[in-house]
């Protein structure tokens, strides 16, 4: 078996390539690569190990065929081309915990920094000046703290900030009641944060919603005379408008780690005498960037060595034990999906996923997907598991996944049913002895293992009908290696799965359609999956 390829294209931590190396993965380290140079040297790779310098656009992924995963070595995805990632079929990972508490220490550093003109001290004490009266600060002890976000890293800093003996509130849509109790927090609203926070600290990712949530709007219902602070993203605060607060002293100081547009070399802000500027420090730390190395290292590792998936921005979550347990499911899932795919031409309207028994009691999310990409296999030569669901939006097909919660006969079972504007197919399967089994197709109870090669032919039950395909099967070189029937009821519409040992050609399928009672004959396909 070849080894699986990694580039990794920014410097990083030697314990990430000494990882790779570990577990079987040929690792190449190649840092600062010009996009052109990046380019020429993807394509022989099947993972991408990067920080924030790489730039992974569309561009990029036209070259890298064999690129399999990226694996982000920190939070921000901002130099990630998510979307055309996916497209492509690349999942991307990223490390949203490796460097949690260095980010988080980092924002209560600069808390104290700005509430005690550290920077501005320090700098006027080397001058030679000792300005003891100009650098009144601010004691922090019983201070508000307004937390905009409180994820992991937001989370973090309440606690640290209650150690302070500050008082907490925070601003989250996801936060809950519970677990703003366990985190000894306030939950409040955005404008009762702002106008009630002696200080203003941001712990969200950049997305459309939050992008430029510190406005003029925004800064005007800040209390007066509050302090800001940002070590998330750039782009969180319209820094012109916060010149303009800092300025009128509406905003007493600022302290920012991130800005718009970085490298930050410029920008309005700098030279403001009540603001405090890092280079991205939040995450600098020999500790986190080991963490964040190693991370990714296993992350992307373990998904090209056992198919498990950890951190991944795309794609679902699936360990490595998860993988290994769902093994036969997903080659139920593959066969189902398989099977109702070859046999529907026309444009798909929405595939349902029905999980019945102990199907139901696993991550059906992989299942799904499994499903999914194996319906849409016939209609896209480069569906898999990461562009399936977004191939499926592309082209208005209704995912729908449901839970048959009624006693069954099967000890499992997974229904898969597809819907085009003329009519609807489903199929449904299980596992016996670990191995996937097709027990249902159209109503009709039959029992059947899917061999590489069959025949799918549905006829009238009337005698006859398989003698007749056997003897013409005999005559066409076509050795029958199982048959398995299944009829609606007596002399209505019958259904027979053959498994045969070789390919079955166009004019012998044609020679089967026309026998006396057969409706139609089709050939199927199914790669072995073992």
């Amino acid at each position: 078996m070849t080894k699986p390829r990694v580039l990794i294209s920014d410097t990083m931590s030697s314990l990430a390539a000494a990882h790779f190396e570990s577990v079987g993965v040929e690792v190449v380290q190649s840092a600062k690569l010009s996009p052109t140079e990046l380019a020429a040297t993807i394509q022989d790779f099947d993972g991408l190990a990067m920080r924030s310098s790489t730039k992974v656009t569309a561009e990029l992924l036209q070259h890298a065929k064999r690129l399999k995963v990226v694996g982000r070595a920190g939070i921000g995805v901002d130099n990630i081309d998510v979307p055309a990632c996916t497209a492509a079929g690349v999942v991307v990972m990223n490390t949203p915990f490796g460097n949690a508490i260095t980010t988080a220490e980092h924002a209560m550093a600069m808390m104290l920094a700005l509430a005690r003109h550290i920077p501005q001290a320090n700098q006027s004490t080397q001058e030679g000046k000792w300005e003891k009266s100009r650098f009144m600060g601010m004691e922090l002890t019983g201070k508000m703290l307004g937390i905009i976000g409180s994820g992991n890293i937001g989370s973090i800093v309440a606690g640290k900030a209650l150690g302070y003996g500050l008082k907490v509130q925070a601003y989250d849509p996801f936060l809950t009641m519970e677990r703003a109790d366990t985190l000894g927090i306030k939950k409040v609203e955005l404008d009762e944060l702002l106008s009630s926070s002696d200080i203003v600290s941001l712990h969200v990712p950049k997305t459309p919603e939050t992008a430029n949530i510190i406005d003029a709007t925004a800064i005007n219902k800040m209390k007066k005379g509050s302090l800001l602070i940002n070590c998330a993203r750039g782009g969180l605060v319209d820094e012109l408008a916060l010149k303009v607060g800092l300025e009128s002293g509406h905003i007493k100081g600022a302290a920012l780690d991130v800005f718009e547009k970085e490298p930050a070399t410029d920008n309005p802000l700098f030279g403001l005498p009540n603001i405090i500027c890092t280079p991205h420090l939040g995450a600098s730390t020999v500790e986190a960037q080991e963490k964040v190395a190693v991370q990714v290292a296993e992350q992307m590792a373990e998904y090209l060595l056992n198919n498990a998936i950890t951190n991944a921005l795309n794609a679902p979550n699936l360990t490595a034990d998860e993988a290994r347990k769902l093994g036969p499911y997903l080659q139920l899932a593959q066969r189902l999906g398989s099977f109702v795919g070859q046999l529907t031409t026309d444009p798909l309207k929405a595939v349902t996923i029905t999980y019945g028994g102990e199907a139901k009691d696993v991550n059906t999310k992989p299942l799904t997907t499994q499903v999914l990409q194996s319906v849409l296999s016939r209609h896209s030569s480069t569906v898999n598991s990461v562009n399936a669901h977004e191939l499926a939006s592309q082209r208005n097909i209704d995912v729908i996944e449901a839970v048959n919660e009624g006693k069954d006969e099967y000890q499992c079972r997974i229904s898969v049913k597809v819907k085009t504007e003329s009519v609807e197919r489903e199929i449904a399967g299980t596992l016996i002895r670990n191995r996937p089994r097709v027990i249902d197709v159209k109503g009709i109870a039959l029992e059947s293992e899917l061999g590489p090669h069959m025949l799918y032919i549905t006829n009238e039950d009337t005698p006859g009908v398989v003698g007749d395909i056997g003897s013409t099967a005999g005559t066409q070189g076509i050795n029958i290696a199982n048959l398995h029937l299944g009829r609606r009821e007596a002399g209505s519409e019958a259904i027979a799965l053959l498994e045969v040992d070789d390919e079955v050609q166009e004019t012998q399928l044609e020679l089967l359609r026309n026998l006396k009672g057969i409706t139609d004959v089709r050939y199927l396909h199914f790669p072995p999956t073992d």
